[in-house]
């Protein structure tokens, strides 16, 4: 029987997603669980599966079409034993197989920079740009009549060419089968405005030996998801300085009996990370969105935290984080690290964050405002570790003596917090941190 392949929901915050490239023609005779089509979303880049065994016998969405989430994307023949309803590809992500989808990206939907992830680094997260052609930037899709669905418009060409005032009856399509696609409605756009410059993309003056880089569209996700977080959450920040010099006396101290009990090194980022999701139980404003004017107090306090690898930089959510001991935390985080520098994230891993951990002190950066990852509820990073003099009091004295001192600063939603709430957390993390002694007993 015939039935639609619909791209399957990946996470709350991912509504849209890129056709990379089709894996299978119509015509093919495919087996369940091989991959269709691969498709780019600003978390992750996958397969996605079939999701039966039978013929593929038309294709909805053109490569580099933006689509979204749920949307019928191809439609295909098979038995009706195998698949008594219409399918969708979601019920495939359940599947063993699916596990397997997810590749590495080139790219992270949180703060404006990021780092390595090093031992003397507490996590890093920023989109990395690449220079490789792609295509035009995403949008999300409106409701489209019956007449141009018949007419193989997909959603978001046709609200595309409503907003600009496009006849589509009139583009020849250069998609797969003549279809028309977000490329040429924007192609139809560019011609009608004339510009004066045909070598200058939508108005830009190239002068000289000016470069056109045409971004990814990975890159061209992350910025539509940056303008989203900027343009929908009213930013405020907020930073305090902390005295790590216990944590690292006791990383010192600990690091060659944790790494041989353990076999996971021991870096800075779970015992930051534990602090953290302590101070986010402790204070669940910071662990909330806002939902149609209403605010949404997360139960589960999952914060996403990056890693750097080869291809470029992910930002894995690590669930459950405040219920993890500390070599709870570093145990999982070097699975999500072997995972992202093997190329096998999955789908799991960058879904359902309620709370971002950004380090930009990788990078020696001291200070900064991270953007935050919408639809979260605020950002926190931790910048450079630095031994600087610092005046302390001793039974009522004033010395100066060497320290090794820590910006943490925190970008936040003010519609959901205040100041106070927001110095709150901070001073939370503070104390948590230097709390921390050579001695102490971190499970």
């Amino acid at each position: 029987m015939a039935f639609n392949i619909e791209l399957p929901h990946v996470g709350e915050s991912v509504t849209e997603a890129v056709i990379g490239k089709w894996l299978k023609a119509p015509g093919d005779t495919i087996e369940k669980y091989d991959p269709l089509v691969e498709v780019i979303t600003d978390k992750v880049a996958m397969d996605v599966p079939s999701p039966a065994t039978g013929t593929l016998t038309k294709i909805l969405a053109a490569e580099g079409e933006t689509v979204l989430m749920g949307a019928v994307i191809a439609e295909m023949d098979t038995a009706d034993e195998v698949v008594a309803t219409p399918a969708s590809t979601q019920a495939a992500t359940s599947s063993p197989s699916a596990s397997r989808i997810g590749t590495l990206v080139q790219g992270a939907n949180v703060g404006p920079t990021g780092g390595a992830f090093l031992d003397t680094s507490l996590s890093t997260s920023e989109p990395a740009s690449t220079t490789t052609s792609g295509v035009g930037d995403g949008s999300s899709s409106g409701s489209s009549s019956t007449s141009t669905r018949k007419k193989g418009f997909s959603p978001v060409v046709t609200r595309l060419a409503a907003e600009n005032d496009v006849d589509l009856d009139s583009l020849v399509g250069t998609g797969l089968g003549g279809r028309v696609s977000k490329k040429d409605v924007l192609a139809a756009v560019e011609n009608r405005r004339g510009s004066a410059s045909t070598a200058s993309p939508r108005g830009t003056v190239v002068e000289g030996e000016d470069e056109i880089i045409e971004p990814t569209p990975i890159r061209r996700m992350i910025a539509d998801h940056m303008v989203k977080a900027v343009s929908e959450i009213p930013h405020a920040w907020s930073a305090i300085e902390v005295d790590v010099t216990g944590m690292v006396e006791w990383r010192t101290a600990n690091k060659e009996r944790f790494e041989s009990a353990n076999g996971v090194r021991l870096t800075f980022l779970p015992i930051a990370l534990s602090v953290v999701a302590g101070a986010l139980r402790a204070n669940p404003r910071l662990n909330s969105s806002w939902l149609d004017g209403k605010i949404v107090l997360k139960k589960a306090i999952n914060v996403g935290v990056a890693v750097a690898a080869d291809g470029g930089l992910v930002v894995p959510v690590v669930h459950n984080a405040a219920d993890a001991t500390v070599t709870e935390l570093a145990g999982n985080l070097d699975g999500v690290v072997k995972r992202a520098r093997s190329g096998k994230m999955t789908i799991e891993d960058v879904r359902s964050g309620t709370f971002t951990l950004n380090n930009t002190g990788s990078l020696g950066s001291v200070w900064g405002g991270a953007i935050i990852n919408h639809p979260q509820a605020a950002i926190l990073t931790t910048e450079a570790i630095v031994k600087r003099p610092v005046v302390i009091s001793n039974n009522g004295n004033d010395e100066i003596v060497v320290r090794s001192m820590m910006n943490i600063c925190l970008s936040f939603d003010h519609r959901i917090i205040d100041g106070a709430e927001a110095s709150t957390f901070l001073q939370a993390v503070k104390s948590g941190i230097e709390a921390i002694r050579s001695d102490s007993d971190l499970k």
